[in-house]
Order: C-alpha cells, then sequence, then structure tokens
C-alpha cells in the first residue's frame, strides 16, 4: 500500500489529469464563453430550397398552406423542401409600421453592451470561442428532438473546427427553443428513450448556463387553442397586419405544436359547474369525445389532398404519440440533479391563458370548447359570469407562457413534487416576444452571462 502522502500525490495527479484541460480552456480564453441563441416557434427563417424564395416570414401573398408538411405515420418522413437559413431577425413593414424587431435587439444587446461578435458555424474565425454568440435557426415546425439532435450535431462539428473538445457554451432560449436545449442537455443527439430510463445527461458536456426565456416547460393551453382554432400571431402576442393567419388545418401537420401542449397530470379543463375535468389530451379517443379533430368541420376533405384523407387519423394517434413521450422524457429529469445551471426568465404580470371550459350544448347536441370568458348558465340553472371564468382561464404570465410553465421544471410537470436545480430566476412585467427585446431583461442577462471575476 501507498504511503498516505504519496497516495495524495498520486490523487492529485489524477485530479489534475481530468480537470486541467477545462482549466486551461478557460485560462487560455482571456474572454467570455461562447453564447448559442435558440430562437422560439415561428422564430426561424423559412426558405424553399427550389426557388430560393423566403417563405417564412412573409406578410404579403403567405398562405398557410406554404408552410404545411406532409402527412402520414412516419413523421420522420413527412418531410418537403422548406429548409431554416437564419433566425428572424426583424419584420419590416414598409410605411405602415415600424420595423417590428424580433431577436435583432438581443443580437444588438450582445454585439454593442456585451462585447461579442456573431459567430459562422461552418466558417468559425479562430478565436471563435472567445466573446462570440452563434445563432440557431432550426425548422420550428418539425420534431423539436429533431432539431435538440441537429442542435448537438453543430456543436460537435464546430467544436472539432475550433480544437476545443472542452469548450462549453452558455445559451440564450427562446420559448420552444428552451425545450430543445433541455431535451440535447438531457440525451444528446438520442432519440426518445423508452419510458422510465434514466437520464443520462449526454449533452451536459456541451453546455454551462441554459436561460430558458418564456419557455413552456410545463405546456400551454394557447397551443390546445391553437390547434382547434388555428394560430394568428408571430412569436407570442404579436400581431401584424395583412398576415393571413394559420388555420386549424394547417397548424395540424406541424408536430411541434403537440410537444407544447399542457402536460400529463395538469389541471387545465373545467366543466360547466367549473369542476376540474380528468382529460387525457394524449388519447385520440378525448379528441373525438369533445370533436376536436379535424376531420369533426364539415368540408375538411377539401382541405387536404386525397392522399392525405385516409392518413388523417393514423398521423394524428403517431403525433400525439410522439408529444407525449417527448414530455415524459423531459418530465424524467424533475427531481434530480442537474450538471447543468438552469435560469427561468419569465414574466409574470401579464393576463395568460391557462385553462378553458367544455360544456354540453343539449340544443345543438354537441361540445362547446371555450377559451374566453364568455358567461352561460349552466344545467343547474346557474349563470356562470366572466368574473368567475377568468381567475380559471388565465394566468399571471408573459401572455402566452403562464409563470406555473415556465417554473414547471422545479417541481416535476407531472406534479411528482422533485425540484430541479434552478442557478437564478428572472421574472419581470413583460410580455413573451419582448422578454428577449427588454433592456431591463437583456442587462439582466449579460449580467449572469458574465459575472464580475472576485
Amino acid at each position: 500500500m501507498l504511503p498516505f502522502s504519496a497516495f495524495q500525490v498520486l490523487r492529485t495527479i489524477i485530479l489534475l489529469l481530468v480537470f486541467l484541460p477545462l482549466a486551461v480552456e478557460g485560462m487560455q480564453s482571456g474572454g467570455k464563453p461562447p453564447v448559442i441563441i435558440i430562437p422560439g416557434l415561428t422564430g426561424s427563417e423559412l426558405y424553399d430550397t427550389r426557388t430560393g424564395e423566403r417563405v417564412w416570414f412573409k406578410l404579403i401573398g403567405m398562405k398557410g398552406e406554404d408552410i404545411r408538411l406532409p402527412i402520414s405515420p412516419n413523421l420522420d418522413r413527412n418531410r418537403d423542401h422548406l429548409e431554416p437559413r437564419d433566425i428572424l431577425r426583424e419584420v419590416s413593414v414598409a410605411k405602415i409600421l415600424p420595423e417590428i424587431e424580433i431577436y435583432e435587439r438581443l443580437i444588438h444587446a450582445l454585439a454593442t453592451r456585451g462585447g461579442y461578435k456573431e459567430g459562422k458555424w461552418d466558417a468559425p474565425e479562430k478565436d471563435g470561442w472567445r466573446d462570440t454568440f452563434y445563432v440557431f435557426p432550426y425548422d420550428w415546425r418539425r420534431d423539436n428532438v429533431e432539431s435538440a439532435s441537429l442542435l448537438i450535431r453543430q456543436i460537435e462539428s464546430l467544436k472539432l473546427k475550433l480544437g476545443r473538445p472542452n469548450l462549453k457554451f452558455n445559451v440564450l432560449s427562446h420559448s420552444m427553443g428552451g425545450l430543445i436545449a433541455r431535451y440535447a442537455a438531457m440525451y444528446g443527439k438520442a432519440d426518445i428513450p423508452p419510458t422510465g430510463s434514466r437520464v443520462p445527461w449526454a449533452g451536459a458536456r456541451h453546455f454551462d448556463k441554459i436561460f430558458l426565456v418564456g419557455t413552456p416547460n410545463g405546456g400551454s393551453v394557447s397551443a390546445l387553442n391553437a390547434l382547434l382554432n388555428g394560430y394568428s400571431h408571430l412569436g407570442g402576442g404579436l400581431r401584424l397586419p395583412f398576415f393571413r393567419r394559420l388555420s386549424r388545418f394547417d397548424i395540424f401537420t406541424l408536430p411541434s405544436i403537440y410537444q407544447l401542449l399542457p402536460h400529463g397530470g395538469t389541471t387545465f379543463a373545467f366543466d360547466e359547474r367549473l369542476q376540474p375535468l380528468n382529460i387525457d389530451i394524449y388519447d385520440p379517443k378525448t379528441w373525438e369525445t369533445y370533436g376536436w379533430g379535424v376531420w369533426s368541420d364539415d368540408g375538411y376533405e377539401k382541405k387536404f389532398s386525397p392522399d392525405e384523407v385516409p392518413k388523417l387519423r393514423s398521423y394524428f394517434t403517431s403525433v400525439l404519440n410522439r408529444a407525449k413521450r417527448f414530455q415524459e422524457a423531459l418530465i424524467a429529469g424533475a427531481g434530480r440533479a442537474a450538471p447543468v445551471n438552469f435560469i427561468l426568465v419569465g414574466g409574470d404580470c401579464k393576463e395568460t391563458l391557462n385553462g378553458v371550459v367544455i360544456r354540453r350544448d343539449g340544443k345543438k347536441d354537441r361540445w362547446i370548447t371555450s377559451f374566453r370568458p364568455d358567461s352561460f348558465t349552466n344545467p343547474d340553472g346557474e349563470r356562470i359570469t366572466p368574473e368567475r371564468l377568468k381567475p380559471l382561464l388565465f394566468a399571471k404570465g408573459d401572455n402566452v407562457v403562464p409563470k406555473s410553465s415556465l417554473s414547471a421544471i422545479q417541481n416535476g410537470a407531472n406534479g411528482t413534487g422533485g425540484r430541479t436545480p434552478i442557478s437564478a430566476e428572472i421574472f419581470h412585467c413583460e410580455g413573451h416576444t419582448k422578454l428577449v427585446t427588454s433592456p431591463v431583461l437583456q442587462e439582466k442577462l449579460l449580467q449572469l452571462l458574465n459575472p464580475p471575476v472576485l
């Protein structure tokens, strides 16, 4: 047996061999760790590879059919000719409204107040690991697991080009982008594991801090509203003139929307007596019962191609099941220590949709699903007023994501009571889109990205 002193020396050498590369990485940098910006739903431009035309986003001539995906039970094969090329930096509304900035102000803040420069994934500068930010455009219509896998592959390729295998990134992820970042940290490039599997944190070695900005960690009732009634705003609450909204038939074809639905075990539906309804939103039978399926609409066959109509239900079953498994994979990390620093950033004062009332219309023999506090008389003859409905239908948040959904990462979105450690929480009275444009929040983000050296 080695003497105690020799053992200590050997132990020190081993620790140095393991951790010295990380320490040297930081000492050699002489600057700030690199940052990745991940936009939210609708936050990446989409181009038609056949024509080179930008399909999303354009104000004039935009049709919902332009961004539909093909339909089949094999979700991985449902691809078209659109590809992401950049994040949505700004929308120019000539002579009608001033330029509406989406992520440009965040980029400007990183460059001017943060001292960062923008880097290129494919051709990084030699010091692209220092004081640099990268934007991550992705096809926001598709499965979030696919986007997470793409993120990890791009990070690995970039680190190889930079010759920095131990480099870690800070991530500014907005809205749905936060779910992509979480999955990437938890599972890396892997597909959704079987239910009950251990979280490997396969991608955690690439990240230091992950900022979840307005991320619906517990899901969003607004996603159900979009699937039933269409989607008429961009990036959460930003309504634009001349923009033709996406119909529910368009939304039906986009797998990512289903992955934003309220998590299982959450209370979000109420009956005509304002009592909680125990419904499984991931069971196709629920959609049949309440007439939520697109096939419940008169003339729905005309909204799809003849080849797609027979596949509607099989596709729907596949995409719902995929969404349920995706959320279960994220929930699996609750209540366990995480090797990544998660930071919550959100709004806490805006009226935000958080519930739905489902009631029976006896005269027309149908179900009514209402996301608005419209008064009605229940079967007991009791008049239900908007004042009584509002506390059930709305909660404090950023007008798209309730504060409770953003914070669901802390207690397990399935109500298990576990707690994923959160390094910091920042709440501010701001709307969903403006969470990334607010100077106040930008300053706090920069402070956490680059804490002072003591």
